[in-house]
């Protein structure tokens, strides 16, 4: 670990331009409440030395239920921590022992009463539904007994399942159907929007002030690094992906060099279908200075269909009933 600390310290020497001053800090695709006290003050000193992190709005830091204590969290907000991202996924116990969670429901109400008794500005759950098996039903209960919680904001994600992994080949046959799948979707938005929540991203909503600036700002398109094994940064036409093997990635940087990476230009054409492919997922109406003139005639066949509403003031954006086929709807526009 003391090895893995210090090569993403010695990565973000190469890859950020001296003085680089980020808006946002994302410390996740892991479990980062793993790291022990002293190795995550490690790790900030070597950002520190590189990046100016006093004009961070958001810090956001994923962490999993009961992988904390008090004095973390006290260490977390000291560092400059705003926001703690929860792995939750269910709070069925049958259901975190299928998808082989560790923590239990109560657990995880536990943990969110040590982010709140502690003062952490900002709480997200994390949750998936269309799990194997799952009726809309048990889908509910999950949500109903996470709003309890009162989070600032709760992620549902709808799992999709890879051909050739285990979790396939076991589970694969107990798929959730479509129609099923969508009225989980439904569902969600129903239950979370009455209580209070801003649908602000396919899979995201929030209470007032509370949306994810972090994910917002790569839903726009903006630019953003990423450090470490499996990350991926994109930096203006320049994509860059470094490879998952973590012994390789270590080696490499603690001799100076780059990790094994592979990276690759983007087209405008590219980093078009992408704005259009992540920006449309939100609520907030995407620029008419986004589209060309040739896609008139399909935007207007989606107003029609009460897939989308658009203005050339205004912008367009997906109807309620256009989320549900929202990747469809991009595939139109290539």
């Amino acid at each position: 670990m003391r090895g893995f600390v210090r090569a993403v310290g010695e990565e973000a020497k190469l890859r950020l331009p001296q003085g680089f001053t980020p808006t946002t800090l994302y410390f996740g695709g892991g479990t980062p409440s793993m790291l022990s006290p002293t190795h995550l003050e490690t790790l900030v000193v070597h950002l520190r030395e590189v990046a100016d992190l006093t004009k961070l709005q958001e810090w956001s830091f994923e962490a999993n239920p009961a992988t904390f204590t008090p004095a973390k969290v006290e260490q977390w907000l000291r560092l400059g921590i705003t926001r703690i991202s929860l792995g939750v996924q269910s709070m069925s116990s049958d259901t975190l022992r299928m998808l082989g969670r560790e923590h239990t429901p109560e657990q995880v109400r536990q943990s969110v009463t040590i982010l709140r008794e502690v003062g952490m500005p900002q709480v997200n759950i994390d949750l998936m539904f269309s799990l194997p098996g799952q009726t809309p039903g048990q889908w509910q209960d999950t949500l109903e007994r996470t709003l309890e919680l009162e989070p600032n904001h709760i992620s549902t994600y709808n799992l999709t399942y890879e051909e050739g992994t285990p979790f396939h080949r076991q589970y694969g046959d107990k798929m959730v159907d479509e129609e099923t799948d969508a009225a989980m979707f439904l569902l969600t938005d129903d239950l979370l929007t009455s209580a209070g929540f801003r649908h602000y991203e396919i899979s995201n909503y929030a209470k007032e002030g509370c949306l994810s600036l972090h994910n917002l700002a790569c839903w726009q398109g903006k630019d953003y690094y990423g450090l470490g094994p499996g990350a991926c940064a994109t930096i203006g036409h320049t994509r860059y992906a470094n490879a998952e093997n973590t012994p390789a990635y270590i080696q490499s940087l603690l001799h100076g060099q780059l990790p094994p990476h592979e990276s690759e230009n983007l087209s405008e054409a590219d980093k078009r279908t992408e704005l259009l492919g992540l920006w449309l997922r939100t609520d907030i109406p995407l620029p008419a200075a986004s589209l060309r003139a040739e896609d008139r005639a399909y935007i207007e066949s989606l107003c029609l269909e009460g897939l989308a509403t658009y203005s050339e003031e205004q912008g367009l954006l997906l109807t309620r009933k256009g989320r549900l086929l929202a990747d469809e709807i991009v595939v139109g526009f290539m």
